[in-house]
């Protein structure tokens, strides 16, 4: 009887304890890196520029840092409205972070493209190359409206 009663109580503070922790942020870069090729040099990571009308032309979202390696886009707008994204970099250390991002990168393009912004949802099992894609697309969208 012991035994059963001090066996159940392990598992109950082993159980509380494991939910006590919390899961290990990403450190988010305060300041982008300098892009090359950019169609300007400013810029900020997030919030948008009050209704800015953007101007047409390509460009380069701040390279992003996720877990699995950098995740870096590129824009295109015409007409005041976004017309392409194209992925520059994203995580391609080993055969499961590529799985990862080919079927999940296509997924955020065609949704950044319907949404003509970076308000769309993360893919589901890519949550860290998601968020880099998202912040990169948002850098490059505060610099087309600049």
């Amino acid at each position: 009887m012991r035994r059963a009663l001090f066996t159940t109580s392990a598992t109950i503070a082993g159980v509380v304890l494991l939910l006590s922790l919390k899961p290990h942020q990403q450190e988010d870069s305060a300041t982008p890196p300098p892009t090359a090729g950019g169609a300007t040099s400013r810029g900020t990571s997030s919030g948008t520029s009050g209704g800015a009308n953007p101007a047409n032309g390509t460009y380069r979202g701040q390279s992003v840092d996720t877990r699995y390696g950098p995740v870096q886009v590129e824009i295109t707008m015409s007409g005041g409205r976004l017309s392409a994204v194209r992925v520059l970099r994203s995580p391609s250390e080993n055969g499961r972070d590529r799985e990862i991002a080919s079927f999940a990168l296509p997924q955020l393009t065609e949704e950044a493209l319907a949404a003509g912004d970076a308000h769309i949802d993360a893919v589901s099992g890519a949550t860290y190359t998601s968020e880099g894609y998202i912040t990169s697309l948002q850098s490059a969208l505060d610099r087309a409206r600049g």
